[in-house]
């Protein structure tokens, strides 16, 4: 990684973290690898704002997964979704035929970079070791955090608020934008249920009874999803975009009582989650937490460099949450 990197504009920061992912030697073509960061980048850009960006792709051009991440202190264009510069760069790479258990660590980076404090240390590291540092000690912190939501979860009563997110390729915006709504409503005291359509497939699916009793519903998505099932429901349905940046105002016109208006199905919803499905894919998540560990190299500098190593150690269990863009279409 290069913690203090200098680039002009956009295309420079996509050439120095391609090199920077080359550097390993996980790309077999690196001119087709970046076909594919672009071809991402024309969906929607993946400068996802607040300084952070994460240009990603899935390619046949990737010999192994890996993951470059680069600072530029004096920002860049990178024509984010909020037009403000962008300072931390994490790109992905994973094969065309890579499995599952890579899809869902994206996801993990993007809450833990929803922390404006972590994400401002990350920035301001002033050495490799420090930036590393500071993964491994929100790495914990996140870990902490994910088991007491375990032994709360738990909870039998009603959700006042219920969620969708989800972006064409379910990536960064379907993760940053349910754990936007997550905290800004427990900062509120509002109990709520956010389901994610990502690339990792859909978790945290309302059950029937959760739909029927809840107050409003709000719908961040940029893709379609299941939506017969909230027939009759105050629905709000807005972009992603506005799940991240636009929390607190969702909520509140949510709950205003007349902003939203009813939803109205022109077809039944079949899809029926039940509270032990959830459980079981629950189960599974915290498997691939424990034991993925081991599948993303991290570009430290050059291959030969034994920081690279220990910061694969370091970021360790985040590997539960990355997903890529296919080439020429979303991923599902």
């Amino acid at each position: 990684m290069d913690v203090n990197a200098t680039c002009s504009n956009k295309d420079e920061a996509i050439d120095t973290l391609v090199s920077l992912m080359a550097k390993q030697g996980n790309l077999n073509d690196q001119d087709v690898y970046k076909q594919g960061i672009y071809a991402r980048e024309e969906l929607s850009t993946t400068g996802i704002g607040e300084g952070i960006a994460i240009p990603h792709a899935q390619s046949e051009a990737v010999n192994a997964p890996g993951l470059a991440a680069m600072v530029v202190k004096d920002g860049v264009d990178y024509q984010s979704l909020d037009n403000q510069p962008a300072k931390l760069f994490f790109m992905i790479a994973v094969p065309k035929t890579g499995g599952n258990e890579h899809l869902q660590i994206l996801a993990m980076l993007s809450k833990m970079l929803m922390d404006t404090d972590f994400k401002d240390s990350l920035i301001n590291a002033q050495s490799v070791e420090e930036f590393m540092d500071l993964i491994n000690q929100k790495e914990a912190a996140q870990k902490a955090k994910e088991e007491k939501e375990e032994a709360q979860k738990e909870f039998t009563g009603t959700y006042c608020l219920l969620a969708v997110t989800a972006c064409p390729t379910g990536i960064a915006h379907t993760y940053m934008a349910a754990e936007a709504l997550e905290e800004k409503a427990k900062q509120m005291g509002i109990t709520i249920k956010v389901e994610t359509d990502g690339s990792g497939g859909t978790k945290n699916v309302p059950t029937l009874k959760e739909i029927e009793e809840c107050e409003a519903i709000i719908v961040a998505a940029d893709k379609n999803v299941e939506m017969a099932r909230f027939n009759g429901k105050p629905v709000i349905q807005v972009k992603v975009a506005d799940g991240i940046n636009k929390a607190e105002e969702l909520i509140n016109e949510a709950l205003s009582g007349n902003a939203p208006p009813i939803y109205h199905a022109d077809h039944i919803s079949t899809t029926v989650e039940s509270e032990n499905d959830e459980s079981v894919g629950r189960q599974i998540y915290k498997h691939l937490m424990n034991d993925v560990s081991h599948m993303l190299p991290f570009v430290i500098g050059v291959i030969s460099n034994p920081l690279g190593y220990l910061f694969a150690l370091a970021i360790g269990s985040v590997v539960g949450m990355f997903g890529l863009a296919l080439l020429k279409k979303p991923l599902k």
